[in-house]
């Protein structure tokens, strides 16, 4: 069926399957048959910045991201309009880079435990499950405050989490309906991880730090339900997409020893001398910040994403009828021949003020989380580097990620030992 003509090879590939038709295509927007009506790649990265600065009245979030509404609610993510706004203009004021400095000795302080107790365990271990739980403890202190939560509360944050994150993808990616038994396992494990985080809010709620996503949340005068909604919409973006990150990151930190040591000597140049490293000197931290970059470049956790049109359009003289979708694909923008040199090679010695570098997306609906993600990932370069040596267990080069809601990383494995003349790892943890 030509409808469906593009789908099967969609399905099997996606990763390629957008670098191909996206590389190959001679016009702005790319005609992909993936349903009973066209959907449309962007092809060309210089559109991509006025297409999501367009109003929500001609190109909005659409109907892939409404679909998350039983999972996710009314959160700043599926909002629009002026509640939209309201939400994330609050939430800015602790999600931004500069404002969620104030928390980089306790990010810090994350990551060199985490850290601490993986070196003293003489083992390796598979990198995506540790820099997932990781980011999950750094944006928890973000959203909370420091200390807030006891550990009882953590894990309970994290069984909330995991019981809905998979059906985020169903969501998204299923073309037919959930059979009666599956959709009521769903609903079971909705129930219970609102259940949870209900219960996890209203225990912290008195205690929440007032610079924390949560005391802003509250300022607003928001229903109970309104700030778990935000909190599990938080949590899952903003600690599985960093997490997936961070692996990568680490195994490039692993295979380039080169830069590690760079990275270790820009390190000690922003470390004062009571070991912290200083927040407002990340920003002259232009080694592991571009480091950060290249990791984002070659693997963006938000791959792709969709837009969909609210009237007809005419774009680069393609005519989009209300209803159909345009994909935006930082994969293959961040691919392609067209706008980088060597694409896929890792070189952090290139310019990154590019319309064809989109990981966090662009425009007024751009991801909330994209300061408090690149903060994450240069903390952990810079703590990883000045205290550790790395290595990689696995296979190397490693296999490509794995296309779902994030890119999924291989079982990247990694080993970590204490560099010498480091103070006792006791301290650190």
């Amino acid at each position: 069926m030509p409808w469906f003509s593009d789908l099967k090879q969609f399905r099997r590939d996606p990763l390629n399957f957008f670098l191909e038709r996206g590389i190959a295509s001679r016009r702005a927007l790319e005609r992909l048959d993936l349903g009973l009506s066209p959907v449309w790649l962007v092809a060309r990265a210089e559109i991509v910045k006025d297409l999501l600065k367009m109003s929500e009245n001609r190109l909005c979030k659409g109907r892939m991201i409404q679909k998350l509404q039983p999972i996710l609610g009314c959160s700043s993510l599926t909002l629009t309009g002026e509640e939209h706004q309201r939400r994330r203009q609050a939430l800015h004021a602790t999600f931004s880079k500069g404002a969620a400095q104030r928390f980089v000795p306790e990010m810090a302080a994350v990551i060199r435990r985490q850290a601490a107790h993986l070196a003293r365990a003489r083992t390796d271990f598979k990198a995506n499950d540790v820099t997932a739980l990781m980011t999950l403890r750094m944006i928890s202190i973000v959203m909370f405050g420091h200390n807030v939560l006891s550990d009882g509360d953590e894990q309970a944050l994290v069984h909330a989490v995991n019981l809905v994150e998979a059906d985020v993808e169903r969501e998204l990616f299923e073309v037919l309906p959930p059979s009666p038994w599956a959709l009521w396992v769903r609903r079971k494990k909705r129930v219970e991880a609102k259940e949870i985080l209900d219960l996890v809010v209203k225990r912290v709620r008195k205690r929440t730090a007032a610079s924390s996503a949560l005391a802003s949340l509250t300022a607003l005068n928001l229903s109970d339900e309104a700030i778990r909604d935000e909190i599990v919409t938080m949590l899952i973006a903003g600690h599985h997409t960093t997490g997936s990150a961070a692996a990568w990151l680490l195994y490039y930190l692993a295979t380039r020893p080169a830069d590690l040591n760079l990275i270790n000597a820009e390190a000690r140049t922003i470390t004062g001398a009571d070991g912290e490293i200083r927040g407002a000197d990340l920003a002259q931290a232009s080694v592991s910040i571009n480091f950060v970059r290249e990791v984002l470049r070659l693997y963006p956790s938000a791959h792709w994403f969709s837009r969909e049109a609210q009237t007809d359009l005419e774009i680069e003289g393609v005519k989009v009828r209300k209803g159909e979708t345009l994909i935006f694909a930082p994969w293959l923008l961040h691919r392609h021949p067209a706008y980088w040199d060597s694409p896929s090679e890792f070189r952090y010695d290139r310019s990154y003020g590019t319309p064809a570098f989109v990981p966090f997306g662009a425009g007024p609906r751009a991801c909330l989380g994209m300061g408090i993600a690149l903060l994450e990932l240069q903390l952990l370069a810079l703590e990883i580097a000045s205290t550790f040596r790395i290595s990689v267990t696995s296979e190397t080069p490693a296999p490509p990620p794995t296309s779902s809601i994030t890119l999924v990383p291989p079982d990247i494995r990694i080993r970590l030992e204490l560099r010498e003349n480091q103070p006792s790892l006791v301290a650190a943890e």
